[in-house]
């Protein structure tokens, strides 16, 4: 019989997404508008946060600035390799290339979770102990809190990471999705993939379901309270400050829980799941926290006037 490690694999074919052949030029050309707003928009959030003296003293704005930079950089492991797939010939993805997208995929992928989770937090304290919210969620707590979101982030990628390519690949090499992540690029392993897909499913579905349970207690706390706000100009501005981040939340949890907390399958929606957690939420975003958020439409209508002022002079 012939051994498993005699011809171990080194590069793989990422199959990407199905579609007709007559739309390769729309959709190449959609997904580079599409990076390219969600690079501008968060880069935009991102200067607004940091110039803005009134966003960038307020936890909740740095958790968005953070937030527009995972975004950023999500949008950029996955699209431009997603667009490869709209373009003439075959684009190999080196051995090297799939563990770094996986894992990188994974580090912001699950850091992003533990900041959503993070923000909910700072809106029940704002919003349900909002004499005690100065002392509570200070300048030196909010740092140590991202700080402990990415650390977190980083070994849950590297942990997913490693028990992935531990594995022998030792052919075929067409990853069947458009993009290295764990479910597709276990199914050409040359082993037992049991454990794998056990640790998988407990690791992403603790994370996942943990800081869910998290973000749905804090806001039935939230709701609670907004609901004993006397004033309508008050319970609209709680629901406002409250309502971009649900939204968000809600767009990320589905397809993740759809993705990775259910038997394995396969089913053409997986790769059309993906697409929002990779792809359509970080172009969302700063959409929905301009649109919804008030005091971020005052910050960009300050800058933008401040600029104009500058100009002018």
């Amino acid at each position: 019989m012939e051994s498993v490690n005699s011809t171990l694999l080194t590069e793989f074919i990422l199959t990407g997404i199905p579609y007709p052949l007559r739309l390769r030029t729309f959709l190449f050309a959609f997904f580079l508008l599409t990076y390219i707003l969600t690079q501008l928009g968060n880069l935009l959030i991102l200067i607004t946060v940091w110039v803005d003296v009134q966003l960038h003293s307020h936890p909740m704005y740095i958790f968005l600035g953070v937030l527009s930079i995972i975004d950023m950089a999500i949008s950029t492991t996955i699209v431009p390799r997603l667009m490869m797939n709209f373009t003439l010939g075959i684009k190999p993805i080196s051995f090297g290339g799939c563990v770094t997208q996986l894992y990188f995929y994974h580090f912001l992928g699950s850091t992003q979770c533990f900041l959503y989770t993070l923000m909910a937090y700072d809106r029940y304290l704002a919003i349900c102990r909002p004499l005690h919210y100065p002392v509570l969620m200070n300048a030196k707590l909010t740092t140590l809190l991202v700080a402990g979101a990415w650390v977190a982030g980083a070994i849950h990628g590297l942990l997913q990471a490693i028990l992935t390519f531990r594995l022998p690949y030792c052919g075929p090499n067409q990853v069947d999705y458009f993009f290295c992540d764990i479910p597709a690029v276990l199914k050409l392993a040359c082993a037992d993939t049991t454990v794998n897909e056990l640790v998988t499913f407990v690791d992403i579905g603790v994370v996942v379901a943990s800081c869910f349970t998290l973000i749905l207690l804090s806001y039935i706390r939230i709701i609670q309270a907004i609901l004993r706000i006397r004033t309508a100009d008050g319970q609209r501005r709680a629901f406002s400050t409250c309502g971009a981040h649900v939204t968000v939340v809600t767009v990320y949890y589905v397809p993740c829980a759809f993705i990775y907390l259910r038997p394995d399958t396969n089913s053409p929606l997986d790769g059309a799941g993906a697409l929002f957690p990779t792809t359509i939420t970080p172009f969302l975003n700063p959409l929905i926290y301009t649109l919804r958020n008030q005091e971020v439409k005052l910050a960009l209508k300050r800058m933008i006037g401040g600029l104009r002022t500058k100009s002018q002079v």
